[in-house]
């Protein structure tokens, strides 16, 4: 019996090594962050920028990027925004799979048409969301998002909400599986949205 063991240990190694070998190639290599199974599912009820209630279920089927900001932000959001609309076009036809939702954490001042204002001037994959103080708190809070209004205003009322720059990516089923950052480069993203939208529900 140990003879037959010791003759049989190197196939049961040679077997579980390329089992390990097979599950990982079948695994997405990711470039960016991998959160799957540490973050939330979407969901949210919130106003889009046509005025209208709105729920995650309406982005169901598509690759759907959420990112929290606000139209009086003096920079990373525009420029978000505008490597946003750089990375549709990278992606062709493909982008049609795709949906960016942009959370404001100004409610205040971005009413709904402010938001399609702002974000048709960007990309038309874009689609702007507000809604209360309470709802907006609880959804980042959900992805664990920073903002905070800063005080005090400006003699003209002016005032800045500094807030985090990360975008939460989910799959077609609303699952959350990445985390970009603004130091990600766009081939990056690209990559990792194509993963997403070959992949099958």
């Amino acid at each position: 019996m140990r003879r037959l063991f010791r003759r049989h240990l190197p196939l049961s190694v040679l077997t579980a090594a390329l089992a390990l070998l097979v599950a990982c190639q079948a695994q997405p290599q990711w470039q960016l962050t991998n959160v799957s199974g540490h973050l939330p599912d979407l969901r949210f009820n919130l106003t889009d920028d046509l005025g209208q209630p709105v729920t995650a279920a309406a982005y169901r089927g598509k690759v759907t990027m959420l990112y929290f900001g606000y139209t009086h932000c003096p920079d990373v959001c525009p420029l978000t925004l505008a490597h946003m609309h750089q990375m549709m076009q990278k992606l062709g036809t493909a982008a049609a799979g795709v949906q960016f939702l942009f959370v404001t954490v100004d409610p205040e001042r971005d009413t709904p048409a402010i938001l399609r204002q702002y974000v048709g001037a960007f990309d038309p994959h874009i689609v702007g969301l507000t809604g209360t103080q309470d709802q907006i708190a609880a959804l980042a809070k959900r992805y664990r998002a920073f903002y905070k209004r800063e005080t005090p205003k400006t003699p003209a009322g002016n005032y800045e909400v500094s807030h985090s720059s990360a975008i939460y990516i989910f799959d077609r089923d609303g699952r959350a599986r990445l985390l970009e950052s603004p130091r990600d480069p766009q081939t990056t993203v690209v990559h990792d949205l194509k993963l997403l939208l070959e992949q099958k529900t």
